[in-house]
């Protein structure tokens, strides 16, 4: 059986993280950081819930590879200007 101190820390953490889960869900369509909002409310309930942990790795994982290939477009871009000014 858990500890109360464990069960009281899940409560907590569910009593902040869903509702901030759900108002990020609010804030995707409307003007503001509705994404990061919820990525943050992920990070937060996978201390404590296993689901959110999954969903969190996936989302990291998606935000690294969108990261990087910026990055590579962004040197390419830098490249292409370096070699027109010459």
């Amino acid at each position: 059986m858990s500890s109360p101190k464990k069960i009281i820390r899940k409560v907590g953490v569910g009593l902040i993280g869903f509702p901030l889960l759900v108002v990020g869900a609010i804030l995707v369509p409307l003007p503001g950081p509705g994404l990061l909002v919820m990525f943050i409310a992920l990070v937060l309930l996978s201390n404590e819930f296993e689901w959110a942990g999954k969903y969190a790795d996936s989302i990291k994982a998606k935000l690294k590879a969108i990261y990087a290939k910026s990055m590579a477009k962004a040197q390419s871009l830098e490249r292409s200007a370096d070699k027109s000014e010459d």
